[in-house]
């Protein structure tokens, strides 16, 4: 009787502290709240991130996950370093890929940029520091990511970028968000 006694005592005990560390690991909804928004200034303010780049992330309680392609080895490794800064981030999980280097993509980048952002009905999305509309190619496949105004403008970006020569596909994941 007495051992069953032990035992149950500490099961209990075993449980109450599995259940205290799962509690302890989940963070508050305000604390998650600010690491999103510190996570997403820290990221858009890194210096060299640019219209061929695209950073995406995933807030899980204290723990960050990067994703997205980089066109420099070093904007990824920047990345990862801003982010494990911010207070209370516990672990950063950096999966950004790396985009080849290649002349002829280099070449793509150049081009579509010049049919997505000349074109007129488009233009507006060239205006700011950050552009909207990122542009990532891969071994010359093209995707479209970012955020456009309209269903229209969408479909420009689309229609403009499959008129590029030397395109092997495009990809369009632009999302519609309305101001």
């Amino acid at each position: 009787m007495r051992m069953r006694t032990l035992y149950l005592a500490s099961l209990i005990l075993g449980l109450s502290c599995a259940l205290f560390a799962r509690q302890a690991n989940q963070a508050p909804a305000a604390a998650t709240q600010r690491i999103t928004k510190e996570v997403r200034h820290e990221l858009l303010m890194l210096p060299y991130l640019g219209v061929f780049d695209n950073l995406a992330y995933r807030v899980d309680g204290y723990n960050v996950t990067l994703t997205g392609q980089v066109t420099r080895p070093t904007l990824k490794s920047d990345a990862e370093n801003v982010v494990k800064r911010i207070e209370g981030v516990e672990h950063v999980d950096n999966q950004i890929e790396v985009l080849p280097v290649s002349p002829n993509d280099d070449r793509l980048r150049r081009q579509l940029y010049r049919a997505i952002y000349g074109f007129p009905a488009l233009q507006k999305y060239a205006l700011g520091v950050q552009q909207p509309i990122r542009i990532i190619v891969k071994n010359g496949k093209v995707t479209l990511e970012g955020v456009v105004d309209n269903e229209g403008d969408k479909n420009i970006a689309n229609i403009r970028a499959n008129s590029v020569s030397g395109v092997f596909g495009v990809t369009n994941n632009l999302q519609v968000v309305k101001n």
